[in-house]
Parts: C-alpha cells; sequence; structure tokens
C-alpha cells in the first residue's frame, strides 16, 4: 500500500450531471478534515478535460449520467494511461454495475446513501492505495449464466478460498486480493492454482461461472 501524507489534504474531482448533488458532496467532503474539492464536472466528458490539466488524488464520480457516464469516463481515464484512484457512486445496488466497474479499473463503488464517514473514510483509503471490496451478490450472475459443466468439485471449498473466489468474482487481481486479505502475491497465486484445479475449469472467469452457478459462492 502507498504511503499518504496525513497532514496534506486529499485533492478530490466531483462529477455528476445533478448540480445540487455535487454541492451536496462538496459541503460534506470540505466538512471534513484532510479532503478538498478541487473542482466539479458536470459529466465524464469535462472530468476527463478538467483532469489533464487539473491532477488530484481521487475521483469521486456518479455512475449514471448522460453522455459519457462514470464508467466510460473511468474506461477512457485508464485507456490514456492515467491511474488516479476513482470512487464510483450510485443509487442502484446494481451488480452488473459492481462487476462493471471493478472490470473498467475502479478503486472502489459505493452506493450514494453510505454515510458521510464511510465515504470520507472511503476517499481516504483508496488516496492511501488501497482498493475497497464490497460484497458481489452473485444472484443476477446465476440467473443469467449456466456453466455447461456442473460436475462438483473434486475436494470441497474452505473458507479462504470461498473468500478468495468471491473476489475473483469481483475481477480483482492477485494482487489487489493479496493486500486485501493480507497474505502473499505468490500465496495467492497458489490458492487460485488450487481453485481451478479442484473445479477442473481452466481460468478464472470459468472458475467463477462454475463456482456460482454450483452455489459456492
Amino acid at each position: 500500500m502507498n504511503s499518504f501524507d496525513r497532514a496534506t489534504p486529499v485533492r478530490v474531482a466531483l462529477a455528476d450531471d445533478q448540480a445540487l448533488v455535487r454541492a451536496g458532496l462538496r459541503a460534506l467532503l470540505e466538512g471534513q478534515a484532510g479532503i478538498v474539492v478541487v473542482f466539479e464536472a458536470e459529466g465524464g466528458g469535462e472530468l476527463l478535460e478538467r483532469l489533464h490539466d487539473t491532477p488530484v488524488d481521487v475521483v469521486l464520480s456518479d455512475i449514471r449520467m448522460p453522455g459519457m457516464d462514470g464508467i466510460q469516463a473511468l474506461q477512457a481515464l485508464r485507456a490514456r494511461g492515467d491511474a488516479t484512484p476513482v470512487l464510483l457512486l450510485t443509487t442502484f445496488d446494481d451488480s452488473d454495475l459492481l462487476l462493471r466497474a471493478s472490470e473498467a479499473g475502479a478503486q472502489g463503488f459505493l452506493l450514494k446513501d453510505a454515510a458521510p464517514a464511510d465515504l470520507s473514510q472511503a476517499i481516504r483509503q483508496v488516496a492511501a492505495g488501497a482498493t475497497l471490496l464490497q460484497p458481489v451478490s452473485t444472484d443476477p450472475v446465476r440467473a443469467r449464466f449456466q456453466f455447461q459443466d456442473q460436475t462438483q468439485p473434486s475436494e470441497p471449498f474452505n473458507e479462504r478460498e470461498v473468500a478468495i473466489l468471491r473476489l475473483l468474482a469481483g475481477g480483482y487481481s492477485n494482487k489487489e486480493i493479496a493486500r486485501t486479505i493480507f497474505l502473499a502475491e505468490g500465496t495467492v497465486k497458489n490458492y487460485v492454482s488450487n481453485i481451478l484445479d479442484k473445479l477442473g475449469t481452466r481460468d478464472r472467469t470459468r472458475a467463477v461461472l462454475k463456482a456460482i452457478t454450483l452455489r459456492i459462492i
């Protein structure tokens, strides 16, 4: 995890198409010690333009915006090599959005009704290099996909393996998983290999889909 000087304010960019929401978020965040809102943007396009000239420590963006939405802006940001941490906000507890956000490279995904203290803590955490993982609801995925191979695992899964499978379902890398559950990256890699062997699958995507189908996660 990167070090982050607590004495230095965390510089935040806000992106939301609703002026009242931006004003509320600004007031909320600037009421917290150590956070400063550097600029606001009405959409993804404006956000990308402003970030060219005004770097920040964290981007706090709504997901659903007209034109270029939060996930599209994140994808464009990563495509141009900008690794600024991004926290995506939504009013919808939508597992598909969570999966899309994680695949696009978001560091966090929060509901807009999160407590103010949780939001400010999340901003500080991602500024320090952390990734915020939230539980992935697998029911929508199970309803959409039925993995063809439904043979049972060769061995039962222990709690640690199930936890890692859930993180794999969120689209997170071995490095992110290692940082989250305090293991060496090589140890996580070994766990993933064991998971694939137990499920009889060739890759992480097939392992996750099969684990969801079999209700392991």
